[in-house]
Parts: C-alpha cells; sequence; structure tokens
C-alpha cells in the first residue's frame, strides 16, 4: 500500500507469529478505521498499515491535539492543564531523584510546547529539545523563550552528552523504533537514565473501553506497549529497564475521551469511575496502570 506501512514481522522483537485484533478509528482528524495486530511472542500490539514518515504529518492537525496546540478548550482540555502543572513537577522531581542530580544535562523528545523543559530550566538545568511540529516550536517560543529544535538536529548531537533523556508519550509515535533507541543510548552520558512514558494497553481502563479506547489513537500511535514489550525492546539494546512508575491522572483524561468515542458525547460520572476502577486495579499491580513511565539505564 502506497505511503504506508505493512508489517510481516513483529516490529520490536522480530516474530512472525501476529495477527490481526482489533479495528479502530481515528477520532481526532480522519475518521478512517485501522486495524491493531498483536505479536503472540513479546505482546506488542502495533498499528498496521500506519502512514509513513512522509504521510503521517496530516493526521496531527487538529486544534485538539493538546501536546501540539497548548488548548484549554472545552472540559477535558481544560482539566488536562490544571493538573499538567502538578504532574510537569512530579517529573521534575523524578528526573532530580532517578539521576542523583540537582542540576545536568537533559534532552526532552517531542517537546510539544515546551512546559516540561522550561520547568526543568527554572530548575537550573541544561536543556535542549526537539518537537517536529513547527506550530508547537512556535509556541515554546512565545510562552517561554524557548528555542526548540527539528528532529533533524537530534543527528547533529554529540554522543555522551545528556544525564537525562526524556520521551513523555513519543516513543509509541517514532518510525525508525530501533535506530531510534540505538541513538539515545549513544547520547546518554555514563550513568545517564531514559524516561519512557507510554500508555499501557494492559491498564483496565483500556478493558473496560476496548476498541474505544483513546490511547490507541491511531495512526499516530504506531506501538501500544505492554511491560513485557518494553523490556523487550530495551533487552535488545542492551538496556535495563529499572522502576515503572505509574501515570496516576492518565487514567482520567484517556477514560473522558474514551467516553466521548463510545457515546458521541462525554459521561463525565462513569468516565470518573472506570478511571478510579483503573487505579484501584493498579495499586494492586502498577503493571495495569493507564500509562507507566519507564526509567531505563545502560546494562
Amino acid at each position: 500500500m502506497n505511503g504506508r506501512i505493512h508489517y510481516s514481522e513483529c516490529p520490536v522483537c522480530g516474530g512472525r507469529n501476529i495477527n490481526p485484533l482489533l479495528t479502530i478509528k481515528d477520532h481526532s482528524v480522519s475518521g478512517e478505521e485501522f486495524v491493531i495486530w498483536q505479536c503472540a511472542d513479546c505482546s506488542l500490539r502495533f498499528t498496521q498499515d500506519a502512514p509513513d514518515e512522509n504521510s503521517i504529518a496530516p493526521f496531527y492537525k487538529s486544534a485538539d491535539y493538546i501536546s501540539h496546540t497548548n488548548t484549554d478548550k472545552g472540559f477535558i482540555n481544560k482539566a488536562y492543564q490544571k493538573v499538567r502543572n502538578y504532574t510537569l513537577q512530579q517529573k521534575a522531581g523524578l528526573i532530580t531523584n532517578e539521576t542523583k542530580l540537582e542540576t545536568g544535562s537533559i534532552l526532552d523528545l517531542g517537546s510539544g510546547t515546551g512546559a516540561f523543559l522550561d520547568v526543568m530550566k527554572n530548575k537550573g538545568w541544561q536543556v535542549k529539545g526537539i518537537e517536529p511540529d513547527e506550530d508547537a516550536r512556535k509556541l515554546a517560543k512565545i510562552l517561554y523563550g524557548l528555542s526548540i529544535e527539528e528532529p533533524s538536529v537530534l543527528n547533529k548531537l554529540q554522543d555522551a552528552s545528556f544525564d537525562a533523556i526524556t520521551l513523555w508519550h513519543v516513543l509509541e509515535h517514532v518510525h525508525q523504533l530501533h535506530d531510534y533507541i540505538e541513538h539515545l543510548k549513544r547520547l546518554l552520558k555514563p550513568g545517564g537514565k531514559l524516561f519512557i512514558a507510554v500508555p499501557n494497553y494492559q491498564s483496565r481502563d483500556a478493558g473496560i473501553y476496548r476498541s474505544h479506547w483513546a490511547a490507541y489513537d491511531v495512526p499516530r500511535h504506531l506501538y501500544h506497549f505492554s511491560p513485557k514489550s518494553i523490556e523487550h525492546l530495551m533487552q535488545k539494546h542492551r538496556l535495563k529497564v529499572g522502576a515503572k512508575k505509574p501515570m496516576w491522572f492518565d487514567s482520567f483524561y484517556i477514560s473522558m475521551l474514551s467516553s466521548k468515542y463510545q457515546r458521541g458525547k462525554t459521561n463525565y460520572i462513569t468516565a470518573f469511575i472506570n478511571g478510579l476502577r483503573s487505579n484501584v486495579s493498579a495499586l494492586i499491580n502498577k503493571e495495569r496502570c493507564s500509562s507507566l513511565i519507564y526509567i531505563i539505564s545502560k546494562v
């Protein structure tokens, strides 16, 4: 299929025991349906026949795509903005705790409008951001005075330059997955840490909403990770997953969007209850949290 990626083997482990599982609608932009396949070996799910790198950009052009627009239009996005100020500080604390550094050098991939890097800059860190969306880069300059770079700059960065590299809901968007991970590994200083946050399709809220689960977000999300598939991916690159940290607010945000996709409008009470049910499940087993942050280091 022209401009589309059709996999004959798993994009993480290379296994050929892959099969179609779910048909998901793109609710954000195109209305097109995509089929999610699953690997029986490493448990990765992936979007089959997703647009390739040269064709994906139009699927990001939505006024509701909050990481690119900084919009607070509508209740869901207003709630996101309120919670974000708190979670940004949490992320900053996680960086300093895990790196054991009060200040250092940090690279943020998929920086959006620059809110996280602004927090780190104000804490004294040397910051570098990469963001493919030109409008988001312009907003980062206007809002925070940050000069966020386009993706081509990534290949020009010096090896062993960063104490921390962060990808907040970014890895699921990356086309050249293995090359990308290998490059990030080279950019880490000795003792440096990767922080990778991704949705978790093994969460309770994913099970509740199934094909309407908003975190599938096809076709922008090329991969749909489980803890097992992340472990497989990192092992292939001689990287070690250490701690896994739950992102407790994601279940509520995702449940609100999922409710909207399921019924045409959001049932806020039911969505809140489902988000709460998901978090209670994750209290018992954190690998069932709606999203997880994986803290990764070199072997």
